[in-house]
């Protein structure tokens, strides 16, 4: 994939605590692909961007399995909202909100994202 030569210096930032930080560049976050960031406090994010160019960021922990993976999920639409399918039990969450989609009792933290 080639990016447009407006787009390659760009860097991806995510807002934690009220403050901005930079995560990895714009060019790293492959369409249908999560990255994993680490967070100051030591948390972790998943980083996701669609084929439009929208980003989205979620907490990478699986909140059924505990493990740190959401990054590694699939990600698709259900009803129009983007969603990332965890790799272990294939649970859906909601880029945009972190709800579920298949136990309304369960949400992810979201985060804000941009590239700059």
């Amino acid at each position: 994939m080639t990016l447009a030569p407006e787009t390659t210096d760009l860097k991806v930032e995510l807002q934690s605590n009220g403050d901005w930080f930079a995560v990895c560049e714009l060019a790293r976050l492959l369409p249908g692909r999560g990255v994993a960031a680490l967070l100051p406090d030591g948390r972790q994010a998943a980083l996701f961007r669609d084929r439009a160019g929208r980003l989205y960021a979620v907490d990478n922990r699986d909140p059924f399995g505990g493990a740190a993976v959401l990054s590694r999920g699939l990600t698709g639409t259900h009803q129009g909202r983007p969603f990332v399918a965890s790799p272990l039990l294939k649970q859906r969450f909601d880029l945009e909100t972190g709800q579920c989609l298949d136990d309304e009792s369960v949400r992810i933290a979201t985060y804000e994202v941009r590239a700059q």
